[in-house]
């Protein structure tokens, strides 16, 4: 290895928390499936993992495209590049009535404002008074239907007790409700939050529908984790720590920041 060679491998090695966690979500995703794509920390590791280990990743975008091909990240479901690259532009109708609601797409990718410890995601407002919030969020957009409809749901968010709260302010999309089979009960298709990705760790749902920690990144404790969630987090026995990682996972991720 020359010199060159050595100083980059170290460079590559060295990560930030937001490059691990689009590592982490982009590892969910399996070749051949079909994700509906929120934009922002979702869009960015589908993108990542349709360039590396699934290239068969089937990216569906709220704005009617199917099977989008970005070489960069999209600022916004209106970006051009999503429709030059896609297999085929539909009409949003089309994309929910055809597509989402009949159960078609395997994983739908979300962000959240706020998530509880149901995976509700509040995307609308913070503070109790709707009319007079203390803040106004972007809002919906798809995301309900998303939550309701897809096989399961991915949720990619930095961790924070201002994100994750015993109790959102707003249900903007429904997880698993207040749990022990709340969602079932209200004939949802989905099976909603089944992961959870952070800056921090992994949580998936118990069988009463409450998120646990099941993975830490490496570097993280369970108390630090612990100290960023707003609820009385509870932590597998067989708690695994994520793979840091590659160089090449990283270079991935960099060219596709790089060229945004």
């Amino acid at each position: 290895m020359t010199l060159t060679q050595s100083l980059t491998a170290a460079t590559e090695s060295e990560y930030t928390a937001d490059e691990m966690m689009a590592v982490a979500a982009a590892r969910t995703l399996h070749d051949g499936a079909r994700c509906f794509v929120g934009i922002g920390l979702p869009s960015t590791a589908a993108n990542l993992a349709r360039t590396t280990h699934a290239p068969g990743l089937v990216l569906i975008y709220e704005s009617g495209t199917l099977g989008s091909k970005p070489d960069r990240l999209p600022a916004s479901i209106g970006d051009g590049i999503l429709a030059e690259t896609a297999d085929a532009v539909i009409s949003v109708p089309e994309v929910f009535n055809y597509w989402l609601q009949p159960g078609r797409i395997d994983i739908g990718f979300l962000g959240a404002a706020q998530i509880d410890k149901y995976g509700n995601i509040n995307t609308t407002v913070i503070g109790d008074d709707y009319a007079h919030p203390a803040i106004r969020l972007p809002g919906a957009g798809g995301a309900p239907e998303i939550a309701a409809s897809c096989g399961e749901v991915f949720v990619v968010v930095r961790q924070s007790r201002r994100a994750f709260v015993d109790r959102v302010d707003f249900i903007t999309s429904l997880g698993h409700g207040r749990g022990n089979g709340e969602r079932h009960a209200l004939g949802l298709r989905g099976a909603g939050p089944t992961l959870v990705i952070t800056d921090l760790g992994v949580l998936r749902p118990d069988e009463t529908g409450e998120l646990v920690l099941v993975a830490v990144h490496p570097g993280i404790s369970v108390e630090q984790v612990r100290a960023a969630t707003g609820w009385n987090l509870h932590v597998a026995p067989d708690l695994q720590t994520t793979a840091p990682p590659t160089d090449a996972e990283l270079s991935a991720l960099r060219r596709l920041r790089a060229a945004s």
